[in-house]
């Protein structure tokens, strides 16, 4: 193997050289000299400015050092740094500081520089904001890595020692440990700190004595549970004091397990700027949302912002956190909450003659396992148990097995807890008498700002709900569960008229029977007769059902001659004028009207769901075609309401009268539009018309038939007037 290959094999991190010697002998040293020197490469840095941190301390008088590598370009004293890349569309960074002093450490001791080119390290003084891993200038983020802490711990302090003085001082620790997470238990001023077992609790006071000269203990560790929940809501939340205003509506619904929190906008930037958009998700990001059941964070939920509001004059950023926060703590409330807790997942090594002892142990904790293995002379067992039951079993291993097993535990994630009725009264948490984290929202009237309970938010809210905004969850969240039939390829365009769809139609029933779309009006005009004595009661009436109408997006542009057109130039034109059409056609129709685009080469794109105006704007999911989405709302709501799909999609015909629904060829509807179009501006002009207010209108008779004879020209001898003062006098 040359040179160039190991070269190349060890900056692809493949293998990784090792020399053997010790420098104090001076033995080894001038080998791993020329190692260096022959199997590296000098790297070849860019002339942009990027730098990567990868240290935060403090120095002896307690200043803040961040120490990076200058990966590209030069780093000079005073210079302006900032998180956001000089690439970057965003509006703004989150910081932008000063770098006050470069320093080259070696040991102790240091040396103040002016400039640091590419390649070289340094500590910078200034920087308040950076962390380990952050990416400055031309640099990315690095992945961090994940230590999920499952024991919470309280932290007791020596008598006679500040909580908030020692808070203070933890919280520099938990900057230059990314793995510390401290907690900061407001109502019972203690401080807490989530970690990973009871060694990492030794060290750390070991630690706090260096650095602080403080003696702490800690007391018996708790689960760190987390919540999430099991059904969609709406959260509302209202902001409005007197001279503030906000109002938030977000969609909470359940994520994938292990996912974490994902925030998301369907808001349209006619309804809230853009700019309030982004600080809500930044008031959503910023911080960790309690449950409602026990307080504990929540997690593997989707938090989509479905609309809002802002004053022109009134409204401060403050305002839209405080809507935020309500509006997250509102949908908690009104969503099924679950309870989760850690697992386990475990490595059990142990002799063959206690392995039946193991495996029963395992279950007793309501943990599972796979069939035991053989590596030597030890059993092998593997599988996933609950944090709670497993925390202590490394002392039982030790003790039944003498010393021979080997117990080795990481995190696997969190699941639903197995007795949630009794952590959860345990806890004995009140969401509603958390003053930190209300569950109501502030609403004004006559002056003055009053607070209203969760479960009567949605009738204070000034904007619409869910239940309006979206004609409810029913047709658009619990489409998701139908069953669909997967279509391998999209159907071929189909541009049929009239009397070609009065055939298919016939062709249908021919083939399948006819269409009944609703039996209950047969049955209504039938003629029953009876014998005299029976008494019949009138048949009720039923109920009206809803109008729907769906129209597949491009298929219909591409069918239009004016539409397909204007897509060729700018296809966000084409489909804006589409939208624009079908809305004003909506409001002649009163109907339920549905766009479908598809977003299915979108790459991690997720189905949303906007509301232009009077009509609603879907974009499907990656991978689901308009074709999908319209056969599973069909299959929905096909049987219930009255629904008309608008396409020319020939092959979709059969699916939707199988459905119980009509179709509308694109050309059809193209006409129905026009026809609208005209009788709306004739009746526009009928309403002109009609709605003149003439002065002779509105006047008494008497001065009606005298402004007649004026206008006519004929002569009036006296005022209809002057009759009425004559018969006063």
């Amino acid at each position: 193997m040359s040179e160039t290959d190991i070269q190349e094999l060890i900056n692809e991190r493949n293998i990784f050289p090792c020399f053997f010697g010790s420098a104090l002998k001076d033995e080894g040293v001038s080998e791993l000299l020329e190692g260096i020197r022959v199997y590296t490469r000098n790297p070849e840095y860019p002339d942009v400015f990027s730098a990567k941190v990868y240290k935060i301390a403090r120095d002896a008088q307690g200043s803040r050092l961040t120490y990076l590598k200058v990966t590209g370009g030069r780093l000079k004293v005073k210079s302006i740094l900032s998180d956001r890349n000089p690439g970057s569309s965003e509006e703004g960074a989150y910081w932008e500081e000063k770098t006050d002093q470069l320093r080259i450490y070696s040991g102790a001791k240091y040396e103040s520089v002016q400039e640091v080119e590419a390649g070289r390290i340094c500590a910078v003084t200034g920087l308040t904001k950076t962390f380990p891993g952050e990416g400055l200038g031309a640099e990315e983020d690095s992945e961090l890595p994940v230590l999920e802490p499952v024991l919470n711990y309280q932290v007791e302090l020596p008598p006679g020692c500040d909580a908030h003085q020692m808070l203070r001082k933890l919280r520099q620790l938990e900057e230059e440990e990314p793995q510390l997470h401290i907690v900061w238990d407001e109502r019972a001023a203690e401080i807490h700190m989530q970690l990973m077992g009871e060694v990492q609790t030794e060290i750390l006071k070991r630690l706090i004595w260096d650095r602080f000269q403080v003696a702490v203990d800690f007391g018996e560790g708790k689960i760190v549970y987390k919540e999430t929940i099991e059904t969609p809501s709406e959260g509302i939340g209202h902001f409005e004091p007197l001279r503030h205003y906000a109002e938030v509506h977000l969609l909470l619904e359940p994520g994938e397990p292990g996912s974490g929190l994902q925030f998301y906008t369907a808001c349209s930037e006619d309804v809230l700027n853009r700019n309030w958009q982004r600080l809500i998700l930044t008031h959503l990001e910023e911080r960790e949302h309690p449950g409602v059941l026990t307080g504990s964070p929540v997690t593997d939920m989707q938090i989509t912002l479905l609309t809002g509001r802002a004053h022109i004059k009134h409204t401060e950023g403050g305002d839209f956190r405080q809507a935020t926060y309500r509006a997250v703590r509102q949908g908690l409330k009104k969503a099924k909450s679950i309870l989760l807790e850690p697992y386990y997942e475990f490595r059990l090594e142990i002799p063959e003659e206690v392995i039946g002892k193991a495996m029963n142990d395992i279950q007793q904790m309501g943990g599972s396992f796979q069939p035991p293995a053989m590596e030597g002379q030890l059993s092998v067992l593997t599988g996933t148990a609950p944090v709670s039951s497993m925390r202590n079993y490394q002392k039982e291993v030790v003790a039944y097995t003498h010393g021979k097993g080997r117990l080795f535990c990481n995190l696997s994630g969190y699941a639903p807890c197995r007795n949630q009725e009794e952590i959860v009264a345990q806890f004995g948490y009140d969401p509603e008498n958390d003053p930190d984290n209300p569950t109501g929202s502030v609403f004004c009237a006559h002056g003055a700002g009053f607070l209203v309970p969760w479960d009567q938010v949605d009738a204070y809210a000034h904007l619409e709900t869910l239940s309006g905004f979206n004609r409810a969850a029913e047709i658009f969240n619990n489409i998701e569960n139908s069953a669909v039939e997967e279509h391998s390829g999209r159907a071929s365009a189909y541009t049929g008229t009239y009397a070609e769809e009065k055939e298919l139609q016939a062709i249908f029933e021919r083939t399948f029977g006819p269409v009944n779309r609703d039996r209950r009006q047969e049955y209504s005009k039938r003629v029953v007769h009876a014998p005299s004595e029976t008494v019949y009661r009138p048949i009720k009436q039923t109920k009206k059902r809803d109008e729907y109408l769906l129209v597949d997006g491009y298929n219909v542009i591409f069918a239009w001659d004016e539409l397909r057109e204007l897509s060729l130039t700018n296809m966000d034109a084409a489909r804006d004028r589409l939208i624009d059409l079908l809305s004003d056609y909506q409001g002649y129709k009163k109907c339920t009207l549905i766009i479908v685009f598809d977003a299915y080469k979108q790459e991690g794109h997720r189905e949303e769901i906007l509301k232009y105006h009077n009509v609603f704007v879907v974009y499907t999911r990656e991978a689901e075609t308009a074709d999908q989405y319209i056969e599973k709302t069909v299959h929905k709501i096909g049987r219930q309401n009255d629904v008309t799909v608008a396409t020319s999609d020939g092959m979709e015909k059969i699916i939707i009268l199988g459905q119980g629904a009509r179709r509308l060829p694109s050309s059809v509807l193209k006409e129905e539009i026009e026809q609208a179009r005209q009788e709306m501006h004739a009746e526009w002009k009928e309403k002109q018309q009609s709605s003149r207010n003439l002065l002779i209108d509105n006047v008494s008779d008497e001065m009606r038939a005298y402004l007649q004879n004026v206008r006519l020209g004929k002569k009036q001898l006296d005022d209809p007037r002057q009759h009425r003062e004559e018969s006063r006098i």
